[in-house]
């Protein structure tokens, strides 16, 4: 009896486990750990909705000064010139993004902090 009782309860809480196929997993838009800035390239949507914030890939935040920005950004006008970091071009939908980003007016609240740039060479991460 007690060994059934033991069987049925592993049956129970075995998907719970990490790591099982069953498990639940967070939503597709979140990522895993911290974000890197230096890897986002190429397509991005900006998000404003809060409505909407769950789904995307991270929190930005539009820093007014480049002094004090992770990430310097250069909006590309053909997304095939956006293959490197910072090189963004802005996509009409989030549907056509290769990332959703969610802009948040609080500093405090965002993953890694952008500025706008209009030197394409200046784009890129910022070194420390």
């Amino acid at each position: 009896m007690f060994f059934s009782f033991l069987l049925a309860a592993l049956l129970v809480l075995g998907p719970a486990a990490k790591g099982h196929p069953g498990a639940p997993r967070p939503a597709a838009g979140a990522p895993r750990g911290s974000v890197d800035p230096c890897k986002i390239y190429g397509t991005v949507y900006l998000e404003t909705d809060p409505n909407r914030r769950s789904g995307c890939f991270a929190i930005v935040y539009v820093e007014p000064d480049q002094a004090f920005a992770d990430l310097l950004v250069f909006k590309e006008a053909n997304k095939l010139f956006a293959d490197k970091a910072g090189l963004w071009a802005e996509a009409p939908n989030r549907d056509f993004a290769d990332y959703a980003l969610f802009v948040t007016p609080t500093r405090g609240l965002a993953d890694f902090t952008i500025h706008y740039t209009t030197v394409r060479s200046f784009a890129g991460c910022r070194t420390n």
